[in-house]
């Protein structure tokens, strides 16, 4: 079979709680592909690969988000299949996956990130020692899930006392709560793009708030001095790069301004963001004058590149 050019398999759905965020993202992506790529859209419905997924003659562009999509499982069954995919390899997903190794690895190359403790749904930690550790004015959340799955908001002991009690499985993260503005970056292929200013109306930046129409104001580019966007921009860049990040992320930071200082703070990095055309990534892309369909390209180019890398010659 001669094959000139990959056909691009945007791969959506998948089996975590970010199920439907994805189908749309999926849907997006995959009619801004096709505009400039032969494209195939494969909705997943099992960790595992798709049937019909070819190494010889497709570059998977993902956009399934959450659990097995975003942390190394489906990157890992590609690597074994010899497919070729765009974005992050299994190492770099598995670690932005893990909120806590990301702040580790970002704070061990310079970038500040708030105080805070994990620990399993078998070992919770009680009120008092949390408090000790980190006031009571705390954020409690999945240590690896995605679309703020599972957010609270602990601002006192009853409400702290609540979460915990409500915690039955799975891996958890406590973190200080910073008040500040949320700011988001993308960065492609190590270079970052236009800042991001999020506001949500009631004030947390939660799944409702993400995925609920009107809850929440962008601003793109942020009202921000051009000294305060280059320090977001640059840490976006060291982060992505600490992290072992590849082709594309989305990184999100809380910028608190006190006493004319300010601090940027990381958040977490997105290996595979909402890829809507109203989603954080391409509000980021349109600040330098990339529209969405200009975006998914300069996105999956990288892939495409390695897939001409290594093809057989014969199959050309």
């Amino acid at each position: 079979m001669s094959i000139k050019e990959p056909i691009i398999a945007v791969l959506c759905g998948g089996t975590s709680s970010e199920r439907e965020v994805s189908l749309g993202s999926g849907a997006a992506s995959a009619l801004a592909l096709a505009r400039v790529f032969p494209t195939r859209l494969f909705n997943v419905e099992a960790d595992a690969l798709p049937e019909g997924l070819d190494p010889r003659k497709h570059v998977v562009f993902s956009t399934l988000h959450g659990t097995f999509g975003e942390d190394g499982g489906m990157q890992r069954l590609l690597d074994s299949a010899g497919v070729t995919y765009a974005g992050c390899d299994a190492a770099g997903s598995a670690l932005t996956m893990d909120k806590a190794a990301t702040k580790a690895a970002a704070a061990a190359c310079g970038i500040t990130v708030a105080a805070g403790l994990t620990f399993t749904a078998a070992q919770k930690p009680s009120v008092d020692a949390v408090i000790a550790a980190l006031g009571n004015q705390v954020v409690v959340k999945p240590n690896d899930q995605g679309s703020s799955v599972g957010l609270t908001i602990a601002t006192d002991r009853p409400v702290l006392a609540q979460a915990l009690a409500e915690i039955q499985e799975g891996n958890w993260l406590i973190e200080q709560r910073l008040v500040g503005r949320e700011l988001s970056v993308g960065v492609v292929q190590g270079k970052a793009m236009g800042v991001v200013e999020i506001k949500p109306k009631s004030g947390v930046y939660d799944f409702a708030s993400k995925y609920t129409k009107g809850a929440t104001q962008y601003f793109a580019p942020a009202p921000l001095s051009e000294e305060l966007a280059l320090s977001a921009q640059k840490a976006a860049e060291i982060a992505y790069a600490a992290c072992g990040c590849r082709d594309y992320a989305r990184v999100d930071f809380i910028l608190c301004e006190e006493n004319a200082v300010a601090a940027l703070y990381l958040l977490e990095i997105n290996t595979l963001p909402g890829m809507k055309e109203t989603s954080l990534l391409p509000m980021s892309a349109r600040c330098v004058g990339l529209d969405f369909t200009a975006l998914v390209s300069e996105l999956v180019n990288p892939a495409v590149q390695r897939f001409r890398l290594r093809a057989p010659a014969d199959q050309f």
